[in-house]
């Protein structure tokens, strides 16, 4: 793993990549969708365990479930986009542990202590999220992240069951570059790091 992505890679995945918020009307295949999730899936978490739920919103029907869901301000963004993808985290996840880490006992200590496994699956939920915009970027897919929605009547919407609780929402597709604002400053290394 000594290799080093090279410039057009980074720009990709970082420097030139940008939060969308309008969208051009291109419909995403089923099997980048598909492609996204198998990159996702390969970062890593604690133990292997792999928390991250998602619902890909495709259909009509489905849309005009989740638009009420989401804030006034990001409704028409949400309707316009080709997929808006629900990130969430699966509470029962050790459930699988045995199969994912059959070299640890973490899913046991897990299914002692569920309040503790909430935690533990929502931060690791949502740093896969994280390597869920990069995949996407890395395919060729623009991202909309939204945190401005009903996570509650969300998952009354798409995850009935209570099992699975939403972390974010991100609009997902072909980003209108004509739509977009120069962009804001990053904090400074000396403001947000220290080498110690």
């Amino acid at each position: 793993m000594s290799a080093v992505l090279n410039d057009e890679g980074q720009d990709i995945l970082f420097r030139e990549a940008r939060s969308h918020r309008g969208w051009l009307d291109e419909p995403v295949a089923d099997d980048l969708l598909r492609s996204v999730y198998d990159l996702t899936k390969m970062g890593p978490t604690s133990s292997n365990s792999c928390p991250l739920r998602m619902i890909f919103v495709v259909s009509e029907e489905a849309r005009v479930k989740l638009v009420p869901c989401v804030s006034q301000g990001n409704q028409e963004k949400t309707e316009s986009a080709s997929v808006t993808v629900i990130l969430g985290y699966d509470t029962r996840f050790y459930e699988i542990m045995d199969r994912l880490a059959p070299h640890s006992s973490m899913g046991s200590h897990m299914a002692e202590n569920p309040e503790r496994a909430r935690e533990f699956a929502r931060t690791q939920a949502t740093l896969q999220a994280a390597y869920f915009f990069m995949a996407a970027r890395a395919l060729g897919l623009d991202c909309g992240p939204i945190g401005g929605y009903d996570a509650e009547k969300t998952d009354a919407e798409f995850f009935s069951d209570g099992r699975v609780k939403s972390i974010m929402l991100c609009n997902l597709g072909r980003g209108d570059a004509s739509l977009l604002k120069p962009r804001a400053p990053r904090p400074e290394f000396d403001e947000a790091c220290s080498i110690v």
